[in-house]
């Protein structure tokens, strides 16, 4: 399992915002949880971030982009990030929170 495409996704984002000394957490969407949450909620430099994983060509639930969107709409970014776009996230992120 820990070799999963998406497990990695999520490792590399992880050493990502360790590396840029975000505050971030994983929610756990069970019952008492909201579903379709991002898998990285994340502040940093005063910005919060909402970071959804995929793998290969998958892409976000109908209910994952539902709540994308309502972090942009309340000011905030939203990112889906996979293998390809994982390198330049840190890039993004330190522009994005600059900006």
């Amino acid at each position: 399992m820990a070799n999963k495409p998406e497990v990695l996704v999520k490792k590399k984002v992880k050493e990502i915002l360790v590396l840029l000394g975000a505050y971030y957490v994983m929610p756990v969407t069970s019952g008492f949880g909201r579903s379709g949450a991002p898998d990285f909620l994340v502040c940093l430099n005063g910005r919060f971030i909402g970071i959804e994983c995929k793998a290969g060509n998958k892409r976000p639930t109908a209910l994952q982009l539902d709540n994308l969107e309502q972090i942009e709409k309340c000011g905030g970014l939203s990112l889906v990030i996979n293998e390809e776009n994982v390198v330049h996230l840190v890039h993004y992120l330190k522009g994005a929170v600059n900006a």
